[in-house]
Order: C-alpha cells, then sequence, then structure tokens
C-alpha cells in the first residue's frame, strides 16, 4: 500500500474508532488527525471535512446494501424469500455498522455535500429496483401499479425509515422485519390467484 494510501487508511480507522466511543458532533479534526499519529493538514489533504470522512466510511455499509437488492433480484427464491433476504442483508450490515450509520444521519443534517452523495446512492439504488419491478411486472410475477421508479423510491424511504429506527432502538428488528417485509411483498407482488375454501366460505355459498 502506497503511503498515501496507508494515511488515508489510518485517518478512517481513527475516526472509525472514535465513533465508537463519542457522538460525531463530539468528535474533531484533531482528534481524528492526532489517533491517526497524523497533523489536520494531512486529514484536510484528504477529506474536506469530517462529514466526508464519514461518507467515505460508509462505503462498507453501501456494499452490503448492494448485496440486498442483488438478494431481492433472485428469481430462483420465491418472492417473500427474496424480500425477506433483502432486508435481513441490509438490517446485517447496518447493525454491523450501526456506528457509522448513526453518524451518517448526523452529517446528513450538517453537510449539503454529503445529502447530495447520500442522495445520489439514493438514486442509484432506486434505479435498479424500479428495473427490477418493471421486469417482474413482464414476467406477470408482479402485479401492475403506480410508475416504477416512483414505487421504487418509496420503498426504499421506508427502509430508511426502518434502518432509523433500527440504530435508535425504537422498535425491535423482529417486528421491523416482519412489517418491510409485509409491505413489500403486498406492494410488489401477486397475491395468491386462489384463496383456500374454508368451512366458513363452503357453507356461506351453499346457502
Amino acid at each position: 500500500m502506497k503511503v498515501r494510501d496507508q494515511r488515508r487508511a489510518a485517518l478512517l480507522e481513527s475516526l472509525d474508532t472514535l465513533l465508537r466511543e463519542s457522538s460525531l458532533d463530539e468528535i474533531n479534526i484533531a482528534d481524528i488527525s492526532r489517533r491517526a499519529g497524523l497533523t489536520r493538514s494531512a486529514f484536510y489533504f484528504y477529506f474536506e471535512s469530517k462529514h466526508l470522512a464519514v461518507a467515505a466510511l460508509m462505503e462498507q455499509v453501501y456494499v452490503g446494501a448492494l448485496a440486498a437488492t442483488k438478494r431481492l433480484a433472485d428469481p430462483a427464491l420465491a418472492p417473500e424469500e427474496r424480500v425477506r433476504g433483502m432486508v435481513e442483508t441490509l438490517f446485517d450490515s447496518v447493525e454491523e455498522n450501526h456506528h457509522l450509520f448513526r453518524a451518517t444521519l448526523e452529517a446528513r443534517g450538517q453537510s449539503a455535500t454529503l445529502r447530495q452523495l447520500w442522495d445520489a446512492d439514493r438514486t442509484s439504488f432506486a434505479a435498479m429496483v424500479a428495473d427490477l419491478v418493471r421486469d417482474e411486472r413482464s414476467a406477470g410475477r408482479a402485479t401492475e401499479g403506480p410508475d416504477a421508479l416512483a414505487l421504487a423510491t418509496m420503498l426504499l424511504e421506508l427502509n430508511d425509515r426502518a434502518l432509523e429506527r433500527l440504530v435508535q432502538g425504537d422498535l425491535p428488528r423482529s417486528d421491523l422485519v416482519e412489517t418491510i417485509v409485509a409491505i413489500w411483498v403486498r406492494t410488489l407482488f401477486s397475491p395468491t390467484p386462489e384463496t383456500p375454501e374454508t368451512p366458513e366460505t363452503t357453507a356461506q355459498e351453499q346457502r
């Protein structure tokens, strides 16, 4: 690894460690640089701000989000299994890096540049999900409905809110997972063509 790459990696490792101990607001550039054994000027050589350093750390969470999207796109699996795989993979990635996700939520409210990066990533994921929706509709495995991109965007917004709840500990993970899976499956995929008869429905039909 080149010296420049080593310095950048040291700064990111320093920030990652500090975020496990403190909130982003409590951390300053001097803290990050000192822990990495570098100067403030070295930090600014690589990053415009601590917010953009957080964005660089979040790349590992985006890898998890991409893996989650790939699970959703696997046509060999049943619809609920695909959605559940997507949700569980996404939640696993965020729980593993909850300190980074929490810091990103902080930074997003403070840095216009980071908000733009966040929005750009969200747009790219929405486009992937929208393509999936169109493919599923063409194959007859998904219901017709609203514009695919608008639908994908809103479903991903729902995921974001659920992830915020997850890191804040507002609701149990199991409740969040079951709710998100139910909404995605019922929104995207065709219902079972035939509803099994029950004794009650059979009796009503005979009257």
